[in-house]
């Protein structure tokens, strides 16, 4: 397996931290796999205003690293499964999905407190439209204000602003080391998460069969039955 192949990735520590995930795996079954990392900046990335209530199901963050791998500039992309577009660009397919490294909503806390906890009228930073919706079923006391960034900006803004607590994906957090600021692990039954999160996704040209080949080991198909 002489080739070096090109690995398209978006820039954030998490990302980088997902294509290490996938190498390692890889290199379980192909033991001299050799690969180049491709940072690419998506408009996502740059845009920190527009809610993610708006742009769920869309290609937000995966646009220029899809025309890199239509244009050949890298041979196969990793992506987060959940930022997937509802329908991916004609002409790529995805190669694999893997089974989810954690699959829950963590719930951070400044006081240490567990959602049922929380004061009347908390602050709770979050982003997408599912949690939001599911949070005020649960409480609709809590003031729900929307915050958009990486996970280390979404924690500054826990750390020096005016927020009592955040939820984001317990997943991001396990992969980055920081599990340990996670307060709770919020019960499905308060907050049904996407059914992809924590899952990583491999996407090809539709037409590379070698690939599509290659990744077949670390297919799983229980990701897609959820």
């Amino acid at each position: 397996m002489a080739k070096t192949y090109r690995i398209g990735t978006r820039t954030s520590p998490l990302a980088l931290r997902q294509v290490e995930e996938i190498l390692e795996v890889l290199r379980k079954f192909y033991p001299d796999f050799k690969a180049v990392v491709i940072g690419i900046d998506t408009y996502g990335d740059k845009d920190k205003d527009t809610p993610i209530s708006q742009i769920e199901g869309t290609d937000f963050f995966t646009k220029e690293i899809d025309e890199a791998l239509l244009n050949s500039r890298i041979d196969f992309a990793v992506h987060s499964a959940k930022d997937l577009p509802d329908t991916l660009k004609e002409g790529l397919i995805i190669a694999a999905l893997t089974n989810s490294i954690d699959p829950y909503d963590a719930l951070l806390s400044k006081d240490g407190l567990k959602l049922a906890e929380l004061s009347n009228g908390a602050r709770i930073g979050t982003s997408s439209l599912r949690r939001k919706t599911q949070l005020r079923k649960y409480r609709d006391d809590f003031d729900i204000v929307d915050i958009r960034g990486n996970i280390e900006e979404r924690l500054k803004r826990l750390d020096t602003g005016d927020l009592d607590a955040i939820v984001i994906a317990a997943s991001g957090l396990v992969r980055l080391g920081l599990e340990k600021r996670i307060t709770e692990r919020i019960p499905f039954e308060i907050l049904k998460p996407h059914p992809l999160q924590g899952a990583l996704a491999i996407v090809v040209k539709a037409g590379d069969l070698k690939l599509h080949s290659l990744f077949s080991v670390i297919d799983s198909q229980e990701v897609v039955l959820l």
